[in-house]
């Protein structure tokens, strides 16, 4: 299961963050590494796209997965990958040898990323800061010296790697339509829960 997920890292293409108007500068990203922690940055953008307020966050240990898509930052404080979603019910995937419920597949995954992070970078709107689930998109950079360099969008790489799927508003539009590709490969590469033939008919 992990080997899956770190192989996968750095086959997609960074989409367009959902809360910023700029793209990720990973340079900066970089810089925020401390040794022998895990740092978070969370940026807070105001209606025109700007970094109204920024926090920021380091620990020893890696972050927890509360959920497919919820991790714990602080006591109170809960970060939540926006627009995407497990599928419902359960899958298999003798791939990665996992038979169970799509949800517990999602937050396994979710705690593989967390694991190893030197950074986690995450953004999210300003109205989200006071409220104790941040909607917010994030990224982690990744360095293991002579194989891995590399910052990777946490929905990006779980939905490319069939963890999660893209949800939809009460429209029927998808939330994320910059995910659309990286859905589309993990459909076509059958991983995941597209590897699994009754998630396809939900």
């Amino acid at each position: 299961m992990r080997r899956g997920i770190y192989a996968a890292l750095g086959i997609c293409v960074l989409a367009a963050p959902a809360f910023a108007a700029q793209p990720v500068n990973e340079g900066y990203v970089r810089s925020l590494t401390v040794s022998g922690k895990i740092v978070l940055v969370m940026e807070y953008y105001d209606g025109r796209g700007e970094v109204a307020e920024r926090k920021g966050y380091a620990t020893t240990n890696a972050f927890e997965a509360l959920s497919a898509t919820d991790f714990r930052v602080t006591g109170d404080t809960v970060v939540r990958l926006y627009g995407v979603e497990p599928c419902e019910g359960e899958m298999v995937s003798r791939r990665d040898g996992f038979i169970g419920r799509c949800r517990d597949y999602a937050q396994e995954q979710l705690q593989v990323m967390l694991n190893n992070p030197k950074v986690i970078f995450c953004r999210a709107f300003i109205s989200e800061r006071k409220s104790p689930v941040h909607n917010a998109t994030c990224y982690g950079y990744y360095y293991f010296p002579g194989s891995l360099d590399t910052v990777e969008m946490f929905e990006e790489q779980l939905v490319s790697l069939g963890a999660l799927r893209l949800s939809t508003k009460p429209d029927g539009t998808l939330a994320r339509p910059d995910l659309s590709k990286a859905e589309e490969i993990g459909k076509k590469a059958s991983f995941g829960m597209w590897a699994d033939p009754r998630v396809r008919g939900r």
